[in-house]
């Protein structure tokens, strides 16, 4: 069951029948050398930490160690809580939840990262989302999380999930795509879907910067875990209705690689560029001009 690239991971989902999750658990198990339950009970853990991540905000909102965030996630309950959402459930809780892991990683809590901590709560955000709307039983949301792993692990093997090596599109964009990816299959979707879905969104991200305020993990990541939600539905949507990609997963790896070779070390997560150099950023920092 093991597999180097998309490609190979397509080919043994349609020899085999079987999804892309349960393709991951069998190569985890194998490579691995521990037994499904081992591996499942594991996983289990995995997303009950995801989930008080995402809960905990809401009833508990924690100031970040460096000042930018707090309590974003309980506005964007409250909001909702008083029927003023205009986003439609999935996607309002979506992003709230994406905000809370956010918020509980930049205030030193417990986050999975995934496949980063700056990029924590686009695959969680997601999944619970769908599980909450559609009552999808945690069973499945670990088939889920499998599923979202081969897309990780692939994006690892072959590209980067570094915000240094390849600004945010290769954190956010890859969690983004993990969570469309997961998506489709919860939903119904074929293997091949997910992998549109997932190389749809690495598209729609191409380029992005990583520019942290202060060098911190808090702003403005914790606004684009919301938007690499909103991403991901928004792809795993387009594939689910039968819209097909062009470019292949594999090659939309290879090109967001080649493109984060050639964002400039400036927004590549150093602060010396983007968001955090502008001027309300500096004079919340007590410098920037004159750093480098």
């Amino acid at each position: 069951m093991d597999f180097k690239n998309a490609k190979e991971l397509l080919e043994i989902c349609e020899r085999e029948q079987r999804p892309i999750s349960e393709v991951m658990r069998q190569r985890e198990c194998d490579l691995g050398e521990i037994p499904g339950d081992m591996a499942d009970h594991k996983m289990n853990q995995v997303l009950e930490v995801m989930r008080n991540a995402a809960h905990q905000p809401l009833k508990n909102p924690a100031k970040s160690m460096g000042g930018l965030i707090g309590g974003e996630a309980r506005k964007l309950s409250d909001h909702a809580a008083k029927g003023k959402s205009i986003c439609g459930e999935v996607l309002e809780r979506a992003i709230t939840y994406a905000v809370a892991v956010l918020e509980v990683n930049a205030s030193m809590g417990l986050i999975v990262a995934a496949p980063t901590a700056g990029s924590a709560g686009v695959v969680p955000g997601l999944l619970l989302a769908l599980q909450d709307t559609y009552k999808i039983s945690d069973g499945r949301i670990v088939d889920g999380l499998y599923n979202a792993g081969a897309i990780g692990y692939l994006a690892m093997r072959n590209a980067t999930v570094s915000g240094a090596v390849g600004g945010c599109q290769a954190e956010i964009g890859v969690a983004s795509a993990m969570a469309a990816s997961a998506a489709v299959e919860l939903m119904g979707g074929t293997p091949r879907q997910c992998l549109d879905a997932a190389s749809t969104v690495l598209m729609n991200m191409l380029g992005l910067v990583c520019d942290p305020v202060a060098g911190l993990v808090e702003y403005p990541c914790q606004n684009r875990n919301a938007s690499g939600a909103a991403n991901a539905l928004i792809a795993a949507e387009m594939a689910l209705s039968g819209i097909t990609q062009l470019i292949p997963f594999d090659e939309m790896l290879n090109t967001m690689y080649a493109v984060g070779k050639h964002i400039p070390i400036e927004l590549r997560e150093t602060a010396l560029g983007g968001c955090a150099t502008a001027p309300s950023a500096c004079e919340f920092r007590g410098a920037c001009a004159g750093e480098r």
